[in-house]
């Protein structure tokens, strides 16, 4: 640095440390030890020899190691069985499935359209409009709304794509099949046969987010095409045939049914062994988000899909909605400050601000006015913050794992949603939607249906589980983030 050093005291000298073979080596002896020092030189080299030589060593007993655990994990992989879970039959279960639905459409399916006047042709494109809202809403907006996990984005996405066509496939079929007058008749594929597979599909995907990141792709297959008969059975032979029900916004039918369906498979399927990645970040948060907005906007288009388009009750229908989704949603915003020490926690965003449409389901499209519709999604927002909040923290303590909370966006709003059916066509006189008793008895079997489905079907899916870790793309898909492929 320009400056002059100060000479050193005349019994030391000054030392240059390098590191050679870990040892210090002065750059100007002591005077006097000439001899000695080349002494100690000859014996280093001779030890380092000696050091280098135990290294070799060393690294080739450890290369002939790895080659023997190679070699032994190799033949272990020869002489074991093929795979009964994960990816292994995924191929030939699905091929199989589409086979049958094939033959089932080949000699059941047909589609008949018949215009009788210009109206009826403007209903029916009405009615694609209202499809291509459920369709964008299942696809886009629970699509990314399970993304929330932060390894686990190609998995939520493309799975819930797989899982809406085999789900809309069966469903097609196996709702006239249940229903009046069976399959007397071809099952005809129209919009409205679409529509209604949709809902069924709706239930299906609220179950997976009970499961999103434990199941593998045999065990998804298994699980929409056991659900969607169950699904079918529970609306055709309880609630239509059995039960006078009246559910227009699919509060009890698809919600609560999916909820708890999917809560009783993941209870008898428990945890995965590695539960490390079970984790989300900024970017996977905001993806959620996208989907929530998604679900957010489309959510009239399914709670008044099913009632024939252009009438007042349609629009009633869409109205209520609205207004009981912009209660839930204001109301998140505080409850979550106030229930969060005086931040906004993220999860309460992405699931209770659509508490109110699950709610508001079951009645939208009788006269309750606006201030009812708000009540309603207000106390459907409180509920599930209380969930979120508290009730999911104590399942989890009591085994059971809920990966979405399911319970809190659609178990616990879709309880509320049923006991306002109950009590409300009681306080409107000039209401013939609903009957109390009915509407109790249809919650208690749908309850029942599902749960006990539920513990089945996960009963069965128990027998194809496999060791991949939660919630890890790279188990199943094609990853291109190293990162991903190594904790996989």
């Amino acid at each position: 640095y320009g400056t002059t050093e100060a000479p050193a005291p005349a019994n030391k000298q000054p030392l240059l440390e390098k590191y050679s073979s870990g040892k210090i080596i002065r750059s100007t002896p002591p005077a006097g030890d000439a001899a000695s020092t080349a002494a100690s030189a000859a014996g280093d080299g001779s030890e380092e020899v000696k050091d280098q030589s135990v290294e070799d060593e060393r690294k080739a007993a450890e290369q002939r190691e790895a080659a023997k655990k190679k070699a032994a994990a190799a033949a272990a992989s020869a002489s074991a069985p093929l795979p009964t879970s994960g990816v292994g039959n995924f191929g030939i279960l699905v091929i199989v499935t589409q086979l049958a639905v094939f033959i089932c459409y080949a000699l059941a399916g047909k589609s008949d359209f018949v215009f009788d006047d210009l109206t009826q042709e403007f209903d029916t494109t009405q009615l694609y409009n209202y499809v291509v809202g459920v369709n964008l809403m299942m696809l886009v907006g629970f699509g990314y709304l399970r993304a929330f996990l932060k390894m686990y984005g190609l998995g939520a996405v493309g799975f819930t794509m797989f899982m809406y066509c085999l789900g809309v496939e069966c469903s097609i079929l196996f709702e006239p099949l249940m229903g009046v007058p069976g399959w007397g008749s071809y099952v005809n594929l129209d919009l409205l046969a679409f529509l209604k597979a949709d809902y069924a599909v709706a239930a299906i995907l609220v179950s997976f987010g009970a499961l999103i990141g434990k199941v593998n792709p045999t065990q998804i297959t298994i699980l929409t095409v056991l659900e969607s008969f169950f699904y079918c059975f529970n609306k055709q032979i309880i609630l239509v045939r059995w039960i006078p029900f009246v559910d227009v916004g699919n509060t009890i039918v698809v919600h609560m049914f999916g909820a708890y369906f999917g809560l009783a498979v993941s209870a008898v399927l428990g945890k995965k062994t590695d539960m490390s990645k079970e984790a989300s970040s900024t970017t996977s948060d905001v993806l959620a988000l996208i989907g929530t907005l998604f679900m957010w906007v489309y959510w009239p288009s399914f709670n008044g899909g099913s009632i024939e388009s252009g009438t007042a009750e349609s629009e009633l229908a869409i109205t209520n909605t609205m207004t009981a989704l912009i209660g839930s949603a204001i109301m998140t915003f505080a409850l979550s400050a106030m229930f969060n020490g005086g931040v906004i926690s993220v999860v309460d965003v992405q699931s209770a601000t659509l508490a109110g449409g699950v709610a508001i389901g079951a009645v939208c499209n009788l006269k309750i006015g606006p201030a009812v519709a708000l009540a309603t999604g207000l106390g459907a927002s409180f509920f599930s913050c209380i969930g979120t909040t508290y009730v999911q923290s104590a399942l989890e303590k009591a085994g059971l794992h809920d990966t979405c909370g399911v319970h809190n966006l659609h178990g616990l709003p879709s309880v509320v949603g049923g006991l306002v059916s109950v009590f409300i066509p009681l306080a409107i006189s000039d209401s013939d939607k609903g009957n109390p008793g009915y509407q109790l008895a249809g919650m208690g079997m749908t309850l029942v249906v599902s749960i006990f489905s539920g513990l089945c079907t996960g009963a069965l899916l128990k027998v194809f589980k496999d060791d991949a870790p939660m919630a890890v793309d790279s188990a199943y898909f094609e990853s291109a983030d190293e990162k991903d492929v190594e904790a996989a």
